[in-house]
């Protein structure tokens, strides 16, 4: 029978063999990829070591918590001494029975007619002529010897491994019969079998991974310095590859900035970033768990990305509640409906899974980047940007808002320790710092991370420091909790999980978000409706055509339409949504008469948000910024 692998110098073990068959079965079940076709290489070397590369998908970056799960299921094979499994079958029937479940990237040639198969029953099956184990135990244990490399591009996992066998095990797997169809095409599917909780991995854990990947990045040269295909360790986004790749000729991200020539990528920000799609199978189960439908942000596809967000509902699903955590920078006396998402759905969620909720308004840091602003003049905009915030409906009893003027000496323990694990190089490579920037601006990132761990909110969170935290924000803030939680294992803290939003659009079209600074480009919460009618007729940028005749002829481009993009936002209503794209698209609509919908839509919304701001009273302010325990 011809060779079904690529024959390699270095010396193959049967301990070696196994290990490299239930390492990929293993990443299958624990990072949710199909192992059919995944394996791009694999060797052993002298000692019992061995490398595998593997292609995960689109699914991003695994997280340290991932790696330490992926481990963790390979030794619980092994302490259960497992059983190794092999059988020979005609390719045809392995084909038709099994798909390309069993093959690596490379196939055999056609002149291969019998396949030998190695079987795990419940983790993997895969084509190979080598020499296996009997039983998993007889690889001893398998530890990483390097930290894990992930290949942004080409969505490629490396992984250095070492198993410690016995001296004298015995090497001959008993043979079965093929397993069913169904029982092995459930292995080869895109879908999480194993979840890192279910392993006894939580979010605190610091990983031997981890402590390595932190060595190695305090050794690193200057972050902005490297290439943008860079290799990532640790599974989170390296800081000098997120800023390569976010700042791509047509696209800056950064917590400061969002500019577009065109649209902005999302994909893009998922894969350099490391995060995760928000999947169906997730607004479902938030929606089982609520028992409410979901938020149309999450219907819609506007908070897309996320991290950490199956495991936290894994948590609160056996009964563990959360905090939630957003904030606000005060650089304006109003907000504009820009501002409003993250609060809108913050509001949603501490209302759907009865969680308390902090909000930091960060006067310190608009003082700090801000030149024209005095710190007195950001203190008294951050109780003004507080009344906004109210007014978007938080239960007074669960929300707890705080200046970070007011409450840094609580804060500043959680500060320091920050400060002292972050050094300088990752600072800057994360965050752009140079030369010109003051020492507050660079020390500052670590006070936007210390609301991520409950041990900041001794009294509000009742003592509770293992309170897992969700921050609901903008896409641009992954910067600050990249390296929030890469530091949290260093301190002994859960990691935060995140929900990502994507840019509410300028008025003025594509490839860039609201700004406070330009007033053209915004909705402000204090808005007259004629300003509103005004503003959208004037300066809302149009994907319909120059004439009537046109545009009932060809109909509108979706893609760049402001006014779609605001009703996607905010009307609430899905099937009246649905009809308004698909008459503007066909040309059964005009622009005017989408606009006129949009002018209805955000009059009421601007309206019932100044009602119920009038309500917010200095008094109602001084309620909401007390320090106190939070009910829930």
């Amino acid at each position: 029978m011809a060779s079904q692998v690529s024959t390699e110098a270095e010396p193959r073990t049967p301990a070696c063999n196994t290990a490299l068959v239930v390492l990929k079965g293993a990443l299958g079940a624990v990072l949710g990829f199909k192992v059919g076709r995944s394996c791009i290489g694999q060797r052993c070397s002298v000692g019992n070591k061995g490398r595998i590369t593997v292609h995960i998908g689109d699914r991003g970056a695994p997280t340290s918590e991932e790696f330490e799960a992926v481990l963790r299921l390979v030794n619980e094979y092994i302490e259960k001494a497992a059983p190794i499994f092999q059988f020979d079958i005609s390719r045809a029937d392995a084909d038709a029975a099994y798909g390309d479940m069993h093959y690596d990237k490379s196939v055999p040639p056609e002149s291969v007619t019998s396949l030998s198969m190695v079987y795990l029953p419940g983790l993997v099956l895969s084509a190979s002529q080598q020499t296996f184990l009997s039983s998993c135990d007889g690889m001893g244990s398998l530890n990483f010897v390097k930290a894990p490399k992930y290949r942004v591009n080409k969505q490629e996992l490396e992984i250095q491994f070492e198993v410690t066998p016995p001296e004298v095990f015995p090497s001959s797997p008993a043979t079965c019969s093929p397993p069913a169809e169904a029982e092995v095409q459930q292995l080869n599917q895109n879908v999480v079998r194993r979840s890192p909780e279910s392993l006894g991995v939580t979010a605190s854990t610091e990983t031997t991974n981890e402590k390595k990947a932190a060595k190695a990045e305090e050794r690193k040269p200057k972050a902005s310095a490297a290439p943008a295909g860079e290799e990532m360790e640790n599974g989170e986004a390296g800081p000098a590859l997120a800023a390569a790749e976010a700042s791509a000729p047509k696209q800056n991200v950064t917590p400061w900035e969002a500019e577009a020539d065109d649209e902005f990528n999302y994909d893009a920000l998922v894969k350099s970033f490391g995060s995760y799609y928000i999947e169906e199978d997730i607004i479902a189960r938030i929606e089982r768990l609520t028992n409410r439908r979901a938020h149309r942000f999450l219907r819609r596809g506007l908070f897309y990305s996320h991290r950490d967000l199956r495991e936290l509902l894994d948590l609160y699903e056996r009964g563990q509640k959360f905090y939630l955590y957003t904030g606000r920078g005060p650089s304006s006396e109003a907000l504009h409906l820009g501002h409003l998402i993250p609060f809108h759905l913050t509001q949603y969620l501490q209302e759907a899974f009865n969680v308390p909720l902090v909000i930091q308004l960060t006067d310190d840091e608009k003082f700090l980047f801000k030149q024209d602003l005095t710190l007195d003049r950001c203190h008294e905009l951050a109780y003004l940007n507080a009344k906004d915030i109210i007014a978007c409906g938080f239960d007074e009893s669960k929300t707890f808002i705080f200046s970070d003027l007011d409450y840094i000496a609580t804060m500043y323990p959680v500060v320091v320790n920050i400060q002292k694990r972050v050094t300088f190089s990752v600072a800057r490579g994360i965050f752009g710092f140079g030369d010109s920037h003051n020492i507050g601006c660079q020390a500052f990132p670590a006070v936007q991370a210390a609301p991520s761990f409950p041990v900041t909110f001794p009294i509000p969170l009742h003592q509770d420091v293992n309170m897992p935290c969700l921050i609901p924000c903008a896409i641009d803030q992954d910067a600050y909790f990249r390296m929030t939680r890469d530091v949290a294992p260093k301190l002994g803290y859960r990691k935060p999980a995140l929900l990502h939003s994507k840019f509410f659009p300028s008025l003025l079209g594509p490839g860039g978000k609201m700004s406070s600074s330009n007033e053209n480009t915004s909705i402000y919460v204090t808005d007259t409706p004629g300003k509103i009618k005004k503003k959208i007729n004037k300066h809302a940028f149009s994907g319909g055509q120059e004439t009537a005749e046109l545009q009932r002829e060809l109909g509108a481009n979706l893609d760049v339409d402001v006014s779609i993009a605001y009703l996607n936002f905010f009307l609430e209503d899905d099937e009246e949504l649905e009809v308004i794209k698909r008459k503007y698209a066909s040309g059964e609509m005009l622009t005017g008469e989408v606009k006129a919908r949009l002018i209805k839509v955000l009059q009421e919304l601007v309206g019932a948000h100044q009602e119920r701001r009038a309500q917010v009273t200095d008094a109602v302010v001084r309620r909401y910024m007390k320090v106190r325990p939070l009910a829930y």
